[in-house]
C-alpha cells in the first residue's frame, strides 16, 4: 500500500462540509470516534488529555498546539466506540446506548448529535475477516454519508492487521477515501517496521507501550505509532481547515 501514513490535506469539499457544519453548530475544537477495540480511550488517544503522560520530544514539538486545540475530546468516551463494534453495528439503533441516546437512534447518530464534532475518525477492524469486502464497502460507505450529512470531516483508517489474507479491506478502505475525497490516516504504513508488524501472536491485537515519542525502545511497539500517527493526521487536517493558531 503505497499512499503516504498521513494524508497530505484536506480537499475543497471537505472544507465545504466543515464549514456547513460549522453553520449546523458543529464544534471546530471537537472530534469523536468511531470504532472498535482499538479505539478504546483507555489506549487510543486518551493520553493527550493528560500531561505526564506523553512525550512528544522535540521532533514532534509541532503537534502541541493540536494537543491543546482538541483538549476534552481524547479521553471521552465515544458513544460510538465499544469491543466488537463494526459498521453494521455503529448504524443499528439496537446497539446503541439507552441511557444517552434516543429512541431508534444508532450509535453513530447519538454520537454526532450529543457531542457535534466537527471532525470524525472512523476506523473498524473487527468481525469482517469472515465478511466479504462488498458487504464492509456497503456499511462503511452509509458510515461516511451520515457523517457527512452531520457536516463533520471524516479521517478514516486502515488496520494494521491482514485477518482476511489478501489486505482487501484496506483497499476497500482506501478505495473508499479516495472515492469521496476524505483524509487517509493509513495506520498500515507505519506498523510494517515495526517487529512482526506491531502484532501479537494472534495476528490482530497490537503491541502495546507507552506513549513516549523520543524513547526508541517504545517505539518498537504499535501503540505509540497508533496514538502519534493519529494525531498527525488530526494536526493535518486542522492546519488545512484553517484552524491555525
Amino acid at each position: 500500500m503505497e499512499m503516504p501514513v498521513v494524508p497530505t490535506g484536506v480537499s475543497d469539499s471537505m472544507r465545504d462540509i466543515y464549514e456547513m457544519g460549522l453553520a449546523m453548530g458543529n464544534d471546530p475544537t471537537r472530534f469523536s470516534i468511531i470504532g472498535d477495540c482499538q479505539n478504546v480511550s483507555s489506549y487510543f488517544l486518551s493520553v493527550f488529555d493528560n500531561p505526564g503522560e506523553f512525550s512528544l520530544g522535540a521532533e514532534y514539538a509541532y503537534l502541541q498546539p493540536t494537543v491543546d486545540y482538541y483538549q476534552g475530546s481524547y479521553s471521552r468516551e465515544s458513544l460510538a466506540v465499544k469491543g466488537g463494534f463494526n459498521a453494521a453495528a455503529v448504524l443499528s439503533p439496537l446497539r446503541a446506548d439507552p441511557k444517552e441516546c434516543n429512541k431508534n437512534e444508532s450509535p453513530l447518530d447519538c454520537e454526532l448529535r450529543v457531542w457535534k464534532p466537527s471532525v470524525v475518525y472512523v476506523s473498524m477492524e473487527t468481525w469482517w475477516s469472515e465478511k466479504p469486502e462488498e458487504e464492509y464497502d456497503k456499511y462503511m460507505r452509509r458510515v461516511i454519508d451520515r457523517i457527512l450529512e452531520a457536516g463533520a470531516v471524516p479521517i478514516i483508517a486502515t488496520k494494521a492487521d491482514n485477518l482476511e489474507g489478501d489486505h482487501g479491506i484496506n483497499a476497500t478502505i482506501a478505495q473508499i477515501a479516495y472515492d469521496y475525497d476524505i483524509p487517509l490516516w493509513n495506520y498500515w504504513a507505519a506498523v510494517q517496521p515495526l517487529p512482526s508488524h506491531g502484532l501479537w501472536s494472534d495476528g490482530f491485537h497490537l503491541t502495546f507501550a507507552r506513549n513516549f515519542f523520543d524513547d526508541p525502545d517504545r517505539m518498537e511497539s504499535a501503540w505509540p505509532w497508533r496514538n502519534l500517527t493519529a494525531l498527525q493526521a488530526l494536526d493535518v487536517v486542522r492546519k488545512d481547515l484553517g484552524d491555525e493558531d
